[in-house]
């Protein structure tokens, strides 16, 4: 017989009460990063370049909603300077999406004790 076990008497399982708790609380946390995830794809973030001659929109989604060029920027025998502009623009957008998004996550889930990025 186990050392502190009486006969007759069976152990109780470890922990079954306290797992079932713990199963709730992180379908609740899972419910909640869920419903954060729709808030962060509804967001938009804006960024420009060039001196604001070329602007992008983004979404939480990470997709490229608009794009908006000064007149004075588009100019036919300097495409390679049009094309940096946009894409320094789209991704400077895409860059701040990740760091709103990351953020808005860490507030959720920096209670947990979890290294940030881990979720």
């Amino acid at each position: 017989m186990g050392k502190g076990m009486r006969a007759g008497r069976k152990p109780k399982p470890a922990g079954g009460a306290n797992m079932q708790k713990q199963m709730q609380a992180m379908q609740q946390m899972q419910a909640k990063m869920e419903a954060l995830q729709e808030e962060i794809n509804e967001m938009e973030t804006t960024a420009s370049s060039g001196g604001g001659a070329v602007s992008v929109k983004v979404n939480g989604k990470k997709e490229l909603l608009e794009i908006n060029l000064q007149p004075e920027v588009v100019d036919p025998d300097d495409i390679e300077m049009l094309q940096d502009l946009i894409l320094t623009a789209v991704n400077e957008a895409l860059r701040q999406m990740e760091e709103i998004s990351n953020n808005e996550m860490n507030k959720l889930t920096g209670s947990l004790g979890l290294p940030a990025g881990i979720l």
